[in-house]
């Protein structure tokens, strides 16, 4: 007796449709999965002869041959449980109703239960890709995978509720459609709520308006670390397209729960500074998204920049060139995307207080040349803007006048995001920090005194052909701002301003 079950395989991001036959024939009673199976699948042999004793169920007396197809493809994990499970009662006969456009993802516990898996939105998105209009789910992660659209999801919590529901005893109910109202895109933490820090304030909002990345420096307790956890709040908000691709990360992480299965804000991701390669970058047997990815659509702050591990932090040259990070190995690779806003924060030095104006350096000569020299040039050079955070004031922090709230920036934010997005309408680019070389120069266009201006403090400051195009691009955020269409000398001018600081600490 022959059956064939519709499940699917995940690697890393990457899902992929996986076919489960089943045949049963004469001969010595054995339990055989073929197809390339690791160590985990092969081991759901003992689970399911359980779960089919814990139901109630006869586990075939006979040879029972498994097959995963494509058969040259690796499977790993304990998502094959359910589908191997169902394609046996088929072959047994207990289901007999049409299952061609059905798949079922689902890990067993000896109880015969369905127990919750990481990943299953991918596997879920690819089903839909494959044709499929039923998938059968732990009831966990329903309603996570109803965020997939066009296809019915059914939970399940048991397996016995296959055989009645395919029965028409008792049929499963329909996950209820995952809905994300306004409020959900939206974190209630305040830019009201920082005194003073009005150049800060608006480098961030160009950071925010052109997803430009920025070095803030600064003694202790000037309210770097309080910038940069409001950043998000004046972000434009996930679109529905956005909110789906970040929670497959957060889901083959397994950063999702049954309470919040779709990551609806931007992620903020803050690693400690003694975080590896692999955890800011990913990695793993079977690779896992490290903090980079994490962060994809949001914000990635690192506090307290040169404390981290220089190599760890050379790591993201390239993915903030790419917006992506690839991790090889021998099973294969995995692309996990990787375009956040980077928000790095330092001290002057190691006690904090060089440049105060009133505190004293403590550290010794040269210290904190050294001490900023952990950051190599290259990281240095794709910090579209840089920052001096100066101590605040007691006159702001006593004064009961209200700061300029959130909400008032990101409305700026949106109508520059609004120009960028019919600027770039059908190109693939989302925001002005990543225009590629081929239309840089069509959608920058600058005034001939711009031009001129730009020219001699490209030659007075030696900067790099990558600074230069960095400049331009936060000039062309700063001119969406200012509504219009070519960059001027005073957009140049602003840009440059917010890259001074590398002369300043890192200079002769």
């Amino acid at each position: 007796m022959y059956a064939k079950i519709n499940s699917l395989g995940l690697f890393g991001l990457n899902a992929f449709p996986v076919g489960v036959e089943t045949q049963l024939s004469r001969g010595t009673p054995c339990f055989d999965i073929v197809g390339l199976a690791d160590m985990a699948v092969k081991e759901s042999r003992e689970r399911i002869r359980a779960a089919f004793r814990s139901v109630g169920l006869q586990f075939p007396l006979a040879r029972l041959i498994v097959n995963l197809t494509p058969a040259g493809t690796k499977k790993t994990g304990s998502m094959f449980d359910l589908p191997i499970t169902v394609a046996i009662m088929k072959a047994q006969g207990l289901i007999t109703a049409d299952t061609d456009k059905c798949a079922f993802i689902g890990e067993l516990t000896l109880s015969g239960d369905v127990h919750p898996l990481n990943g299953v939105l991918p596997m879920v998105l690819c089903a839909v890709k494959e044709g499929m209009e039923e998938v059968f789910v732990p009831a966990e992660n329903a309603f996570e995978a109803s965020a997939a659209g066009n296809v019915t999801v059914y939970g399940v919590t048991n397996i016995s509720e296959i055989i009645t529901h395919f029965s028409g005893e008792k049929p499963l109910t329909p996950s209820e459609k995952i809905t994300i109202s306004p409020e959900d895109y939206y974190i209630h933490e305040d830019y009201a709520d920082v005194k003073g820090q009005v150049l800060a304030k608006k480098a961030l909002e160009y950071a925010a308006a052109g997803g430009h990345n920025v070095l803030m420096i600064g003694p202790p307790g000037s309210g770097k670390s309080m910038l940069a956890k409001r950043l998000p709040t004046i972000l434009p908000a996930l679109t529905f397209e956005e909110s789906i691709e970040t929670t497959n990360i957060h889901s083959v992480a397994g950063f999702t729960s049954k309470e919040n299965p779709i990551v609806s804000k931007r992620p903020f991701r803050s690693p400690h500074h003694t975080i590896s390669g692999a955890g800011m970058c990913g990695g793993g047997q079977i690779p896992r998204p490290g903090e980079i990815s994490l962060a994809h659509n949001g914000v990635l702050f690192l506090d307290e920049l040169p404390e981290f591990d220089k190599r760890t932090l050379d790591m993201l040259r390239q993915p903030l060139e790419d917006n992506k990070v690839t991790i090889a190995r021998a099973a294969g690779s995995v692309e996990y995307p990787a375009f956040f806003v980077l928000i790095a924060a330092m001290n002057p030095c190691p006690c904090g207080f060089f440049n105060h104006p009133t505190k004293k350096c403590i550290c010794p000569p040269n210290a904190a040349r050294n001490y900023v020299n952990r950051i190599s040039g290259p990281l240095l050079d794709r910090f579209d803007l840089q920052v001096e955070v100066s101590p605040v004031e007691f006159k702001s922090l006593s004064s009961a006048k209200k700061e300029e709230s959130s909400q008032a920036i990101r409305e700026r934010v949106q109508k520059a995001r609004e120009i960028q997005q019919r600027r770039f309408a059908g190109t693939g680019i989302s925001c002005n920090a990543r225009i590629t070389a081929d239309i840089f120069h069509e959608v920058c266009p600058l005034t001939q005194d711009a031009t001129d201006f730009l020219e001699n403090i490209f030659d007075r400051m030696g900067l790099s052909a990558r600074a230069y195009d960095r400049i331009v691009k936060v000039a062309r955020t700063i001119a969406d701002m200012d509504g219009v269409q070519v960059i001027e000398k005073l957009h140049i001018s602003k840009a440059v301003q917010f890259r001074t600081l590398d002369r300043k600490y890192w200079g002769n």
